[in-house]
Order: C-alpha cells, then structure tokens, then sequence
C-alpha cells in the first residue's frame, strides 16, 4: 500500500485537478536547486555512509523532535547531544523505537509528508511507520545505508539537485568546502556567507569572533575601518569557495545608516561589552546597510530573515544548544525598519535583497507592495514555519496580485535532513501548479503561460535570483 496519495495537495475539482496534474508533469523532474539551506558540507567532502536511520531522520531534525518534546518525550531520548557532554541516548534502535511510537503525532503534519515521501522514495517502504514496524524499518533503512548508492553524494546526483548551498559562519575555515572541490566531484556544493557572530554584539563571543576574523584576513580589527576591510576579505574568501549570498538572521528587520563616525563609536562600545540592548540593535540595522553596500562591490545576493525570537526556553538552551526546536515567530515591521537601507542603496538594480518572514501578517500588508516597486527587493518563498501546503497557498494568495510572480524567488528548502530536500520541493511543485490551475480556471491566467510560469517557480526564478 502507497503512503503517499498520488494526487495529494491537488484540487479537489477533477477539472482543476486535471490541469494542476498536467502542469506538475511539466515540472517534476526539473532539477532540483537549494540556494537556502543547512546540510553539513562534511557529508558530500567525506562522503561517509550515514551512521543509522535515527541519525539520519530523527537527532538532527528539530521539525521532528520539536513535536515529540511538545508532548513531554526528553530531548536526551531523541539522542540530541548536550552541550556539556552529558548522558544522553546513543542508541539507534532505542531511539528509532520512541520515534515509531510517536509517529502518530505528525499526522497532518509538513514532517509527516515529508518523511513519508523519503520513506517511499528514498528506501522503498509501503508499510506506515508505527511500534510494530519500527524494528522492520530501521533494518531496511540501517541495510540500504550500508550501500554505496545511499552514500551522500550517490543521494545528491539520485536527487537530481543541481546546486545546494549550506551555510557557515563568517569565521569558518571552509575546510569542507575546499575538500569538495579539490576532491574532483562534479556536484554542486557552495557556501553562503552568515556574519552574524561577527556583527551581533549580544552574540556569545562576538569580541573573539571579530578577532578570530582579524588574524584570518590580516586586518586591524579593532578600528572601524580594519572591522570593515575584514568583511570584504572575508565575503572574497567565502566567493572563492562558490558563494553566490550572504545570509543575515536578526531578531528584527531594522535598518539603519548612520553617519560613520557614529558607527564606529557604536563598534568599539559592541568590543568592549558596554551597547545598551538600544545600541546593539542599532548597530546589527547599520551593519545589514554596510552589508547591501558590499554586495554592490562583490555581487553577493543578500538575504535577510528577520523574526525568529530564537532560544525560548532557557532550560533547553543552557542544556542543548541553539537550534533545538525553541525558535519561536515574533510580530515584524519591514515598511519603517529596511527605510534606511532602501533610501541608501535599493534603488541600485545591481543589489538584489531577499526577504523571508515568519509573520504571514506582513506579505499582503508589506512586503508584496514593497516588492512590487523597489528595484532591488525580492521575496523569499514561504519558509520555516509556514513551509508547508497551506503556508505556500497563502503566500502565493497573498502577494500574487501586488508582486506578481517575478518579484519572488521560487522555493528553497532550509533543511538540514537531507533526504526531505525531494520531498519538499516536491510539495512545492504540487502547490505552486495547483495555484496556477485554479488562475487559469477563474480566468485569471491565460492556459497558454501556465506551463511557463510553473517552470519559473520551480527551476527559473531560483537560478535567476540566487546566481546560480
């Protein structure tokens, strides 16, 4: 028996189901580009078998064990490694075993889509997960691991992915990347550029980490100008090793471009420690303008994802980490907060901003009527929370008639379970050519561009917007 409807996510009209399923056959096997995202370049440098099947699916995707921990299953059962090196789970099977008997709490969930998909996909199983088939799939999969066809980069080509790119800090060596490329492999694996720990001054560490940046490029880090000479250095270096963006999370949207000699006064406040909360802000908003300005030196497309009030519980960050499920969406201004940056640079056509939200509330109301007159703005597809059927039909419902459909970028998957990437932007497909059946049938969109556009969405826009 299938796990997967074959018509899921379609219309429920037959016309209308009719015209979304010839408009997927037009695009499902288009390459697959992840221009967004947070595999481990390790995997495709090393190219190592997959320890286990919870290793693969379960201790490092917080989309699954965020829900199992809302209904009280402990992080440490899950296998997720504590900070201080404490006891936590290291069997595979054991946690495998609390997974299957959990499953049943992702119905109607994107995750439970997702990892059907792989399931059926990927390794071939028509059995639904459950207690009772649990010790049957973690053979199968633990089996089909073992193969050289379920290595990385095997994976990688069977996908049928064009280009990923992962994501690392500003300060990282790019040892992976390096190894990719001197390895002589032909896929796709580039780096984004995420500057975070060196340009947030209430960022654990960010004194040492402007250093660290210092002894790599050579620059005097501790003066305005050698701080900013480092970031070019740096952005050159990530662009060496296949960048095509930077990448920028910060708690808000806001913006700022401040006389410089304000800006340096605000930096060497950020070393020693003593930015109120007002100016640490302040100075995350002019470093997102210093950034644009870079980018229209070096052609880096920049990304900026804003709303995220990151690490909500205390408990689980002092214990686990960040990236453990608590990052919660929080209210966004765009119109007030990137004023500063689109009056300095956004009327430059050579500068290209993607923005992402988690606050649906502002597509309709802001960002698609930003999108739809500043040249140099354009808007990242349903992401994180809202990367799901329903999140992606709001999106398309909300900024279609204000942006259009070329003030957007396609999909990207913003994953690090790298056998979802398929399933994904299968689901996106699916979505986005349903959307485009029911314009058609509403008399919306001629028949004739249909087929167009769905190709945009799902190959063109990505491989135009990210420079790809």
């Amino acid at each position: 028996m299938a796990l997967l409807h074959e018509d899921r996510l379609f219309p429920t009209d037959p016309g209308v189901r009719d015209m979304a399923r010839d408009l997927y056959e037009g695009v499902k096997v288009l390459p697959i580009l992840s221009p967004h995202g947070h595999t481990d370049p390790r995997w495709f440098a090393e190219d190592q078998a997959f320890p286990d099947p919870a290793q693969l699916f379960v201790t490092p995707d917080h989309y699954v064990f965020r829900m199992l921990c809302s209904q009280g299953v402990p992080l440490t059962d899950l296998g997720v490694p504590r900070v201080d090196g404490g006891l936590t789970e290291t069997d595979g099977r054991r946690i495998w075993h609390r997974f299957a008997q959990h499953y049943h709490l992702l119905r109607g969930t994107p995750s439970r889509m997702w990892l059907d998909h792989a399931f059926q996909d990927v390794f071939g199983i028509d059995r639904r997960l459950s207690d009772k088939t649990a010790d049957l799939y973690y053979d199968h999969i633990a089996e089909a691991l073992a193969k050289p066809e379920f290595r990385p980069r095997a994976l990688f080509e069977r996908f049928n992915i064009e280009a990923i790119a992962t994501t690392e800090a500003a300060t990282d060596d790019l040892r992976w990347h390096a190894m990719i490329r001197d390895s002589g492999w032909q896929g796709r694996v580039i780096t984004a550029y995420r500057p975070d720990g060196v340009i947030d001054p209430e960022m654990a560490g960010f004194a040492d980490n402007v250093a660290l940046m210092g002894q790599q490029t050579g620059f005097d880090t501790t003066t305005w100008a050698g701080y900013l000479d480092a970031h070019r250095a740096r952005r050159a270096f990530f662009i060496e090793h296949g960048a095509t963006s930077s990448d920028h999370g910060h708690a808000s949207a806001r913006t700022e471009d401040l006389p410089q000699a304000d800006a340096a006064a605000l930096f060497t406040k950020a070393l020693h420690g003593t930015c109120t909360a007002e100016e640490a802000d302040a100075f995350r908003g002019h470093m997102l303008t210093e950034m644009a300005r870079m980018s229209l030196e070096d052609g880096l497309v920049m990304q900026i994802h804003p709303g995220s009030r990151r690490n909500h519980s205390d408990q689980v960050m002092a214990m686990f980490g960040r990236d453990k499920g608590f990052d919660i969406p929080g209210r966004t201004d765009y119109v007030t907060a990137l004023r500063p940056l689109l009056n300095a640079v956004g009327m430059d056509p050579r500068l290209t901003v993607i923005l992402f939200t988690l606050d649906e509330t502002a597509y309709a109301r802001e960002l698609a009527p930003m999108a739809g007159v500043w040249p140099c703005l354009r808007l990242g597809p349903a992401w994180w929370f809202h990367d799901s059927p329903e999140g992606m039909r709001r999106f398309r419902e909300m900024t279609t008639e204000t942006a259009g459909f070329y003030n957007t970028v396609g999909f990207n998957d913003d994953t690090r379970a790298f056998c979802s990437i398929p399933a994904r932007h299968d689901v996106a497909r699916r979505v986005d050519c349903s959307y485009l059946a029911t314009l058609v049938a509403t008399g919306r969109l001629a028949e004739d561009e249909a087929p167009e556009v769905a190709r945009d969405l799902t190959y063109g826009l990505a491989k135009q917007a990210y420079k790809l």
